[in-house]
């Protein structure tokens, strides 16, 4: 396994199970983010907030926003995924067509990218409804947005994520993941003012892979994690536009 050094960049079978649990490098998305946030601990600032890529990134940044005291809000995105192939995923989306990033449209026609990526924001806009039923979106406009998830694969849903945190008003965005693939580390290098990964893997495989523990995340799991670190929460005016 190949591990190069931290990047800041400003501007069912058994046999497989022993194989995945020696490759592991965190225990389960707590502990990454408990790495994480020891990580970003020079990252903090005044008018910071962190934002978990939703599901499966709002626990490892619960764990950064409770280690560095910030508030903490969910985004929900979603992959954008081949009409053919939906587990194939072209790129990556928000609740709104502010958050978009298709990465390659592998010959499909226009009419094609732009179903699936309506497709896509409508189940992301579902989630978020679900997220925000009874708590309102913070404000992002002149903060600095802490967006985490908990691995990096094709970048694709934190590219969007990126794009989305820009077009609420953030003042600079940085985005933080345990473990990523360096190329991946390297596309988002492009879109984010800073981009921290601890782990940047040559060879990256999936994101699961180098979890010990990486059991689906559920709504209700989400939403107990904003609440127990907002205790009082500003609404963004244009959340929903």
């Amino acid at each position: 396994m190949t591990t190069e050094s931290v990047v800041r960049h400003r501007a069912g079978h058994a046999c497989l199970a022993t194989i995945r649990a020696v490759d592991a490098l965190f225990e389960n998305r707590a502990d990454a983010g408990r790495r994480l946030a020891v990580h970003l601990g020079q990252t903090r600032v005044d008018d910071m907030v962190v934002v978990g890529l939703a599901r499966g990134g709002v626990p490892v940044a619960a764990e950064v926003a409770r280690s560095l005291s910030l508030p903490l809000d969910a985004l929900a995105v979603r992959k954008v995924g081949h009409p053919s192939q939906p587990e194939y995923g072209i790129g990556g989306v928000t609740p709104s067509q502010n958050g978009v990033y298709v990465r390659s449209g592998d010959g499909l026609t226009d009419e094609q990218v732009r179903r699936a990526v309506e497709d896509a924001v409508a189940k992301a806009a579902a989630l978020d409804l679900v997220l925000h039923r009874d708590r309102p979106p913070l404000d992002l406009e002149g903060k600095v947005v802490l967006l985490v998830d908990d691995g990096l694969a094709t970048g694709a849903t934190m590219i969007a994520a990126v794009r989305w945190a820009r077009h609420r008003g953030a003042a600079r965005v940085i985005a933080a993941v345990p473990v990523g693939a360096a190329s991946s580390v390297r596309l988002l290098q492009g879109e984010a003012d800073e981009v921290d990964c601890p782990q940047i893997l040559q060879r990256f495989r999936a994101v699961g892979w180098w979890y010990e523990d990486f059991s689906p995340v559920t709504d209700g799991e989400v939403v107990q994690l904003v609440a127990e670190l907002n205790p009082a929460t500003t609404e963004d005016p244009r959340h929903r536009s």
